[in-house]
């Protein structure tokens, strides 16, 4: 529970610091001296949207502080997930400075303004006028059904499930959509590959049909040259091999006398040998050559194809042809496999559809009874605020399809007259009426959850007298249930139950006018009372009321 705040230069604030206890503590004020400015710091601090117009008038920051005891609300799991250091006594601290950067802080450790939110919503409940508008959201509804059926857990395990199976529906949807793009390009494909298979690439044949092609293109040139070479090594004149023999045979002899030259006798009978096999093949190789047209074309045909296919692919290589046709043959294989995948997919799908399904159904059951719990909780509650002959009925409705809450839509239904006609609450219940029926749903929800500190800001609007004091009895019980309830009101009979009363004013120096807040004491509380009773004149009489209405004497 909250057990002080304090405020610094914001607004017409300077300096503020304000202790509160457990049970039921009161505001007042006069309109203007401040009441709203303090419960803007406070959803300043709990991470609402930060405005520099906010800081007071000269200040180069504002900062808000609360000090909060957390010992009996087993919150160490949310400070051990996020890594904050755990204390009985929790702070929180929002830094706004005038250049508009904002800083967070818990327990001094740095933080998100998503993470404040999130531990703000734990430990506070601020109900404001324009709160009472959620009556009329589908949300609150469903959510003050869940609370009262303590189905966080369900809603959890539900919530997980429907987000798997959106998950699943959403691949399963671009697994079709993917499969019929798909289908509209399997023809295409087909195509690309019937090409390819017609040309049947091989590595390396490019190159060897090239040097085939060059050769069978020059067959008349390669041949003369090759003619040319045999008639110079072997010709009938004399060619190299007759003057070679004549030169070994020569050496031959001159050994016999010139034994020095036997070594160069051996070496050209041996290049004698080689001249003689260089000439045999040049001369095989002469009589192999032939001019074949046919084959020409043929492998310039077949070259043809391989250029052709590489121009349409914009490649260099057939290499790179290959890799393009592999592409084609995973393409093919994965449009002949998505019929399968989805039909996979679609199993799965439908299992999580059906998890979720029976979740969603133990909601609506658990739903169901807590409407009628909440039915007759509330028609209790309003029956001494006034309302003798109210009637309210919680109208569920399935949808046709699974949504983020479960398979329900739920309407508060409403009358406050014996023969009136139930219709949605916000139409018919008057500005009074739906302040009664909010508090009536605050208290009974406050039976069910373990919210620390419940904050009204005039949920008083539009009753008085009697209906005051019983709503009055009621946030006083509110705060008997280790809770604590601080209301901010206009009204004496509120006004009068709290355990601990705080006024807010306005005071003027030279310079400025400033808000400020103090703790009545019994003296004090009787005259504020009484102000609130008779106006500016404090009269004997006020002052009497007064203190019937505090209890004293």
């Amino acid at each position: 529970m909250l057990r002080s705040l304090h405020i610094k230069n914001y607004a017409l604030i300077d300096a503020l610091h304000m202790d509160f206890d457990a049970g039921f503590s009161v505001i007042t004020g006069e309109t203007g001296a401040g009441k709203s400015i303090i419960l803007g710091a406070i959803n300043l601090l709990l991470g609402q949207r930060a405005d520099v117009k906010a800081i007071r008038v000269g200040a180069s920051k504002c900062v808000i502080e609360a000090f909060f005891e957390v010992s009996q609300y087993a919150m160490q799991t949310f400070f051990e997930v996020n890594k904050l250091d755990y204390d009985d006594i929790c702070i929180l601290r929002r830094e706004v400075q005038a250049s508009g950067k904002s800083r967070a802080f818990i327990n001094d450790t740095p933080v998100s303004l998503t993470l404040l939110r999130e531990l703000g919503d734990q430990l506070i409940d601020i109900h404001s006028q324009h709160q009472n508008l959620l009556l009329n959201k589908e949300g609150f509804q469903l959510d003050v059904l869940d609370m009262i059926a303590g189905n966080e857990p369900l809603n959890n395990d539900y919530f997980r499930a429907y987000e798997s199976w959106r998950k699943l529906e959403k691949e399963l949807t671009g697994l079709r959509e993917l499969s019929e793009r798909s289908r509209a390009d399997e023809d295409y494909i087909r195509f690309q590959l019937e090409q390819f298979a017609e040309v049947s690439l091989k590595v390396g044949e490019k190159e060897l049909l090239e040097q085939e092609v060059e050769t069978l293109a020059h067959t008349e040139d390669i041949k003369s040259s090759l003619y040319k070479l045999t008639q110079l090594f072997d010709g009938d004149q004399v060619g190299l091999l007759t003057l070679l023999r004549e030169a070994s045979n020569e050496l031959s002899n001159l050994k016999v006398i010139y034994p020095q030259v036997e070594e160069l006798a051996e070496r050209v009978a041996s290049a004698v040998i080689e001249l003689k096999d260089i000439a045999e093949e040049i001369s095989d190789k002469g009589e192999s050559v032939s001019y074949n047209p046919e084959r020409l074309q043929e492998a310039e045909k077949r070259l043809d194809s391989i250029y052709s296919l590489e121009q349409k692919h914009r490649v260099q290589t057939v290499k790179e042809l290959m890799d393009i046709e592999r592409e084609f043959i995973q393409q093919l294989d994965d449009i002949t496999s998505y019929d399968e995948r989805i039909e996979v997919l679609e199993a799965h799908t439908k299992q999580a559809l059906d998890a979720a399904f029976k979740l969603a159904e133990s909601l609506s059951a658990t739903r169901r009874a807590a409407a009628k719990k909440v039915e007759d909780e509330l028609s209790m509650r309003l029956l001494p605020l006034g309302m003798p002959n109210v009637r309210f009925q919680i109208d569920i409705t399935p949808k046709e399809a699974l949504s983020a809450h479960g398979l329900d839509a739920v309407s508060f239904l409403f009358s406050a007259n014996k023969n009136g006609t139930l219709q949605n609450i916000t139409s018919v219940a008057s500005g009074g009426e739906i302040a009664r029926v909010m508090l009536s749903i605050k208290a009974m929800i406050a039976g069910a959850v373990k919210l620390p500190t419940i904050i009204f800001d005039e949920i008083d609007t539009g009753v008085s007298g009697e209906i005051a004091d019983r709503m009055a009895d009621m946030m006083f019980k509110m705060g008997g249930l280790d809770r604590q309830v601080i209301s901010i009101t206009h009204l004496p009979q509120i006004a009068a139950k709290g355990s601990s009363h705080f006024k807010v004013y306005k005071e003027d120096n030279e310079q400025e006018t400033i808000s400020n807040i103090k703790k009545l004491n019994k003296e004090e509380r009787i005259k504020e009372i009484a102000n609130m009773l008779s106006g500016a004149t404090l009269t004997d009489a006020a002052l009497s009321n007064a203190r019937a209405l505090l209890g004293y004497k």
